[in-house]
């Protein structure tokens, strides 16, 4: 076994200790060395394997699959995957009961355990819901997380607007200052009931869904409500250039100004996906470069998700030019599967081909945006290391899959050869929550089973929502024709 360890290196690194162990007594880590370093009750082998601190994935999907189905349209077809402007004002529906819901989200949990992470900050699509999430939708899922050992960061999503494409085919928003008013007193709830909670596995988070989509009401109030009770707020913002022309328009200024003229701009403050600042060359005023030493002077975390981010086109520009400024940057799947490995290997594949550099971006910095990253923008220490002290959040990767070839250095083979699905053994606050590649009590054969059910309702309702009702034939064509 060779664990990763949070203890520096002169060049300020984590190092690598080969055929190591890890001691853990209750929910914290007591000794890390050579194997044999300490008397124990029970040895947990681990075998030909990475032990790593378990990953923190800050924008973690878990919901059934929709990146399957809306990140390769041509635009025609992409609009159709956005509400009408008709079904947001008259038919607007929930495709799934409170039950069902309940139920996508574990299997999103699930999914995370599976793949290596061991504390997530959920994120689950509106666009099956009749608006966005409920208090009660919350508390199911912090106790799905609590079954299954998952440390997470959540709260019910909320917003006062919806994106939806008008009967010309033009994007614009569709305002409800009601429905966003009751959001919010839903997540205010939330974070009261999740505070009141005596476990390290459930944490309240404000959870707004795009900036886009807050009235300044809902900006301030979510500003005042995360200063009043210092949790963290996630909002995704810097993400499409559509974003930015929507706030221009209502506030006269970019998003990024928005953001801290409310009061959110710090470092409580998580922003996925952070790629259209003011350099982007895609952005009108790219001859400017501010905005990322504003990032940086925040202290506001970047949740970069490169996968999901290149599967719509766009990437961080460039993971390398942001860290050198000094912004906080940690780690997201926001998309199915929720493989941080996968995710890490394609980031770090990007931010050589932006940049024409091959070292631009190691492995071992993408895996430190996961473990100590992320750790960082929680304002957890104990997290995200494996050193004496630190909370037992650990996962192993096998590293023995004849297919992923031979093995050189530890993370760049995991990264380079393998994926998420290594992962083989996982333990959170010093309880297993994998073994042996299983999680204790699921039947994940049924529930992937109900999942696939769920997922084809899903699909077959984008087309009660597309401004031209097209059928699902038509939306969602095959790869090829079938006969």
């Amino acid at each position: 076994m060779r664990a990763q360890n949070s203890r520096r290196g002169g060049a300020g690194s984590p190092v690598l200790l080969t055929d190591a162990e890890v001691v853990v007594e209750d929910s914290r880590i007591v000794a890390v060395g050579p194997r044999g370093t300490a008397q124990v009750d029970e040895v947990i082998e681990l075998g030909d394997a990475v032990l790593m601190p378990g990953l923190i994935d800050l924008d973690a999907l878990t919901d059934i699959d929709h990146t399957i189905l809306d990140s390769w349209q041509s635009r025609e077809l992409g609009l159709g995957l956005q509400w009408s402007r008709d079904y947001a004002t008259h038919r607007r529906r929930a495709v799934f009961d409170a039950e069902e819901r309940a139920f996508i989200r574990e299997f999103g949990f699930v999914q995370l355990l599976l793949h290596g992470v061991t504390t997530a900050m959920p994120i689950a699509s509106e666009v099956h819901s009749d608006w966005a999430e409920s208090y009660e939708d919350a508390v199911a899922m912090a106790e799905a997380a609590r079954r299954l050992g998952l440390r997470v960061y959540l709260g019910p999503a909320y917003r006062s607007g919806v994106n939806v494409v008008d009967d010309d085919g033009t994007r614009s928003i569709y305002w409800n200052e009601e429905l966003g008013r009751s959001g919010f007193a839903d997540a205010a709830r939330f974070v009261e009931w999740a505070s009141a909670q005596d476990t390290d596995l459930v944490h309240p988070a404000l959870l707004p869904c795009r900036i886009e989509t807050l009235s300044e009401d809902l900006l301030h109030r979510t500003a005042a409500l995360a200063s009043r009770t210092d949790v963290l707020v996630r909002l995704h913002a810097l993400q499409g250039l559509h974003e930015r022309a929507f706030v221009f328009e209502r506030f006269g200024m970019p998003p990024l100004a928005v953001l801290e003229q409310v009061g959110l701009l710090g470092p409580n403050l998580l922003i996925p996906h952070g790629i259209y600042v003011d350099s982007n060359p895609h952005v009108d005023d790219a001859e400017t470069d501010a905005d990322i030493g504003t990032l940086a002077a925040s202290g506001a975390s970047i949740v970069h998700c490169p996968l999901t981010s290149a599967r719509h086109g766009a990437a961080l520009d460039s993971f390398d030019r942001y860290r050198a400024a000094g912004v906080r940057i940690c780690l997201g799947t926001d998309s199915f599967p929720p493989d941080l490995v996968r995710g890490i290997d394609l980031g770090v594949t990007l931010t050589k081909v932006l940049t024409s550099r091959l070292d631009a971006a190691t492995y071992a910095d993408y895996v430190s945006a996961a473990t100590l990253g992320g750790a960082d923008a929680l304002h957890r220490p104990d997290l995200g290391r494996i050193e004496v002290g630190a909370t037992a959040d650990l996962v192993a990767f096998r590293l023995d899959d004849p297919r992923d070839g031979v093995l050189d250095d530890p993370l760049r083979t995991l990264c380079m050869n393998s994926s998420g699905r290594a992962a083989d053994f996982s333990m959170v606050a010093g309880r297993i929550t994998l073994r042996d590649g299983v999680i204790p009590g699921i039947d994940l054969t049924a529930m992937t089973r109900r999942a696939q059910t769920l997922f084809e309702r899903m699909r077959a309702a984008y087309a009660e929502r597309d401004y031209l009702r097209r059928p699902v034939s038509e939306l969602f064509p095959p790869s090829f024709p079938v006969r």
